[in-house]
């Protein structure tokens, strides 16, 4: 049995590393005094689920990698999960150059790179004004962002559509940039939330020297917020470069197709090339995986760093 010590003892030892240990002995305690039966069960179930999980990621990727190196006899006649018996690596040159993928791809670059630079600007502004400034307005509009948070995209689709087609950026790619830069309210919740843990002192000492609103927002609000940026650009980088609903419709122009519509031409009326599809979605998944995989430890450690006030 695991050394169970009580509380008086856990007393005499260090302050929040007793408290801890005496938790865990506790736990592992209780966990011990529950039936074998029940314990097998909870293991069973806990790794059910976790191969479960691993098995709805894994099976669909694995599907698109064979299919991409079938030729579309063999994708019809065969099982998704069979090997291609004769690799066509001639797939990957259709998607990319008949699917216009290069051109997709410069069109999403050019996207992301005003769209982020856009939200990381107007977002991290709003943030500071809707945090340091606590006033009846300030409360007024973090009530209508959550109120607009809360409501579905697709029910004010029509609205929208009108007002994008009436200021003439129907069929522009400036279209998706306003739309990504001015509905993006969840990125200034996460600049508010990393902002609380950013001391109001620094700003009443800059304010004291001197410095204006906007020199405290420049020079120190802006610098601090880095994590916060970091896990913004993240975010903002996969919800557009997935996003395929936003480009179908303001950008019907096969010039202005990114990489989540580029490969849709090969869907017409008589059915689908789904090897020269998934030749191509291999393509588009290399530079999002490359950018993941460089920046996965520096996203899991910020994406909950402005979630707790210490």
């Amino acid at each position: 049995m695991a050394d169970i010590r009580t509380p008086a003892i856990a007393e005499e030892l260090n302050g929040t590393d007793a408290l801890a240990e005496f938790r865990r002995n506790h736990q592992t305690y209780k966990f011990k005094e529950t039936p074998k039966a029940v314990r097998i069960l909870f293991i069973f179930l806990k790794y059910l689920v976790l191969i479960t999980g691993c098995l709805l990621v894994i099976l669909p990727l694995l599907v698109v990698l064979l299919g991409a190196f079938k030729t579309h006899d063999e994708y019809i006649t065969t099982n998704v999960f069979a090997f291609p018996a004769d690799p066509q690596w001639s797939n990957f040159v259709t998607a990319f150059m008949d699917g216009d993928v290069l051109r997709g791809l410069l069109n999403t670059a050019i996207i992301l790179v005003i769209s982020c630079a856009g939200t990381i600007i107007t977002g991290t502004m709003t943030a500071f004004v809707l945090q340091r400034f606590n006033s009846l307005f300030t409360r007024a509009v973090k009530t209508v962002f959550l109120v607009a948070a809360l409501l579905p995209n697709i029910s004010m689709q029509v609205t929208v559509f009108q007002v994008i087609n009436s200021l003439g950026l129907y069929n522009s790619i400036w279209a998706p940039c306003i739309l990504y830069i001015g509905t993006d309210i969840i990125s200034i919740y996460i600049f508010m939330q990393f902002l609380d843990n950013i001391s109001v002192s620094l700003d009443e000492s800059a304010f004291l020297d001197g410095a204006s609103y906007f020199r405290i927002y420049r020079s120190i609000i802006l610098p601090m917020l880095r994590p916060a940026i970091a896990t913004v650009l993240v975010i903002k980088f996969v919800g557009i470069y997935n996003d395929f609903y936003t480009a179908n419709l303001y950008m019907p122009a096969k010039e202005l197709g990114v990489v989540s519509t580029a490969l849709y031409r090969f869907i017409g009326p008589y059915g689908a090339k789904w090897e020269i599809i998934f030749a191509g979605i291999i393509i588009c998944i290399i530079p999002s995986l490359i950018i993941f995989i460089t920046l996965q430890k520096f996203i899991y450690s910020n994406l909950v760093a402005g979630s707790v006030k210490e």
